[in-house]
């Protein structure tokens, strides 16, 4: 169903560049209301502090493999987007995970040996450019007030990002991440249609945590993300149940993810 990015650039993202006052002088950023980098992709990073948020609209699992990461599920196999239309319009208001609202700016270092992060774009996307519109990216030498913006909000994601490797670091040092399978029975149909490919807590083991992890996990915070986790996978089957609708699936079963 789901697993961790591999690729050498992160999801959405088809090129970066370092932004500079010397290239980049009299560009403009644009917003939009149409995602359609987004269209083509079933499951999103998470970081742990959208789970309240995330967990309202769409169940939230981890990829599978030795690096889980958080992930909001808008689909349920590879390409479908239920949220989605073909132009990357959103279907409705929902909530829209950080990693998408970042696009197309992130942090990155610009070689190895580099400390600092650097403030990137992807070139590829039109909402950066050469246009008479927009918020300007610099006023002279220095970055705009419109850029600074731009960069508390990565830096935020960045610091989001490093409490949810932890989290994800106490659940797997107490082993709370089993393989998960959900199988769906369709009216007229014999067989169910089962997805796996992602991982999710396993229930049984934490009921056996000990008490005084659980209060420590209570007392900063993490005992109400594993239970939004838990709770948010009810919503798979509204997912099923809006890819049959819309005409995306689902595909027969057993389904693995790419």
């Amino acid at each position: 169903m789901a697993s961790a990015p591999q690729a050498s650039l992160p999801v959405f993202y088809k090129d970066l560049m370092p932004l500079n006052s010397r290239d980049h002088a009299s560009w403009k950023s644009r917003t939009t209301d149409k995602a359609p980098w987004l269209a083509g992709f079933h499951a999103v990073p998470l970081t742990v502090e959208e789970f309240p948020s995330a967990a309202r609209n769409f169940p939230i699992i981890f990829s599978s493999g030795e690096n889980p990461v958080p992930l909001a599920l808008m689909g349920l196999n590879e390409g479908v987007n239920v949220f989605v239309d073909g132009e990357g319009k959103l279907l409705e208001n929902i909530y829209i995970p950080a990693y998408v609202r970042r696009y197309p700016f992130l942090l990155a270092r610009l070689n190895p040996q580099a400390e600092e992060l650097s403030l990137c774009f992807d070139p590829t996307s039109d909402l950066v450019g050469e246009y008479d519109e927009g918020n300007a990216l610099f006023d002279g030498d220095q970055a705009s007030e419109s850029t600074k913006g731009l960069l508390g909000f990565c830096e935020q994601f960045e610091q989001a990002g490093m409490k949810t490797q932890a989290f994800v670091e106490e659940l797997t040092k107490h082993k709370l991440l089993m393989d998960g399978e959900v199988a769906i029975q369709q009216d007229g149909i014999e067989q169910p249609f089962v997805y796996r490919g992602f991982q999710m807590i396993d229930q049984e083991k934490l009921r056996d945590v000990r008490g005084d992890v659980l209060r420590s996990w209570n007392q900063n915070g993490l005992l109400p993300l594993i239970y939004a986790h838990l709770f948010s996978l009810e919503l798979i089957r509204e997912i099923f149940g809006r890819q049959v609708q819309q005409g995306k699936g689902p595909v027969q079963a057993p389904v693995g993810a790419a």
